[in-house]
């Protein structure tokens, strides 16, 4: 029966989100699982550069996993793949990580290989390719505790239930108040608790949160910032020196800057109350030194840049960063 009167609740934004058509999940790993599930994958290969709740959700799976490297320009090392299309049952798995890939370089391994799900979380703003099978998780680019989208190049169902995520919104609500740290445990325990987290349809509060981003300004401040980093961090960037360096058509993640002794810098960073994060302890445990996942992951540092923050604010960073080099 509907509930009326009462107190209020947070209202109904108005609002569109930025992927109104494409099928709602509570987490980007369990939009992975399904669709694996869904669509009838036994094998599917994964990269050596990625989070291990990915990899334990997948090997969690009745599929057979294969782990291949990431080359220095975050491609997949064709050398450790097929060499021609996949079999109908299988799938290559591929992070756009930092957003370093471009729809061309997505497409040439669709035609490549076949069957590919491309994963654009670092990538929000950068549309995946047409006919390409996609997910993306949110908490990465906004204010949330939860939320993925996926776009499926063939039929599926959904999960028939939703999730519910008020209880989990303590840290993200606190964090608008209050510093970082006073709610940084909680913001642990939250994201612990998905370990086992089954496939459901993205909650209503977090698709009504969706409705009230401000996507254009998102999307503008990030590179603005973005390029205010690279003015004054790209003569000491690895990635630049290498050819690496991307920069994203639109709305960039993180400013991915390539440096000798990342972790010692991310540690004089916190510091000073910079707080640079390390996205896969697990590769640094799981990838021999030397490799490039294990490179990557230590010495990456991921500047951010996102819509909190202005140019000024950038430049503060690059000063603090530069000291420590």
């Amino acid at each position: 029966m509907k509930e009326i009167g009462g107190y209020l609740e947070l209202e109904r934004l108005g609002g569109q989100e930025y992927y109104p058509d494409l099928f709602k999940f509570n987490l980007g790993r369990t939009a992975i699982t399904w669709y694996l599930k869904e669509t009838g994958v036994k094998r599917v290969y994964l990269p050596d550069f990625l989070c291990g709740s990915v990899i334990d959700a997948v090997k969690a799976l009745p599929v057979e996993v294969r782990i291949y490297p990431i080359g220095e320009d975050f491609l997949p090392e064709a050398a450790a793949l097929p060499e021609g299309p996949l079999r109908e049952d299988e799938c290559l798995f591929v992070l756009n990580a930092y957003g370093q890939l471009s729809d061309s370089a997505v497409l040439m391994l669709k035609e490549k290989y076949g069957r590919i799900l491309y994963d654009f979380t670092h990538a929000f703003f950068q549309q995946p390719p047409e006919g390409v099978a996609a997910v993306a998780s949110l908490r990465k680019f906004f204010g949330l505790t939860d939320g993925a989208y996926l776009k499926s190049d063939r039929p599926i169902a959904m999960p028939g239930a939703s999730d519910s995520s008020s209880s989990r919104f303590a840290h993200v609500l606190g964090r608008f108040e209050k510093p970082a740290g006073e709610f940084y445990q909680a913001m642990l325990d939250t994201a612990h608790g998905y370990e086992h987290a089954e496939a459901l349809r993205m909650s209503p509060l977090t698709e009504n949160l969706l409705r009230g981003i401000d996507y254009d300004t998102a999307a503008s401040r990030r590179m603005a910032n973005y390029l205010a980093l690279h003015e004054r961090l790209e003569g000491q960037n690895g990635l630049v020196s290498a050819g690496h360096l991307r920069t994203p058509d639109v709305g960039p993640f993180v400013y991915p800057l390539l440096v000798p002794e990342g972790m010692r810098i991310r540690r004089e960073l916190a510091k000073k109350s910079i707080f640079v994060p390390t996205y896969w302890n697990n590769v640094m445990a799981e990838t021999e030194e030397g490799t490039t996942a294990h490179i990557y992951a230590a010495d990456i540092l991921p500047l951010p840049c996102d819509q909190r923050y202005t140019p000024e604010d950038m430049a503060h960073v690059a000063e603090e960063v530069q000291k420590l080099l």
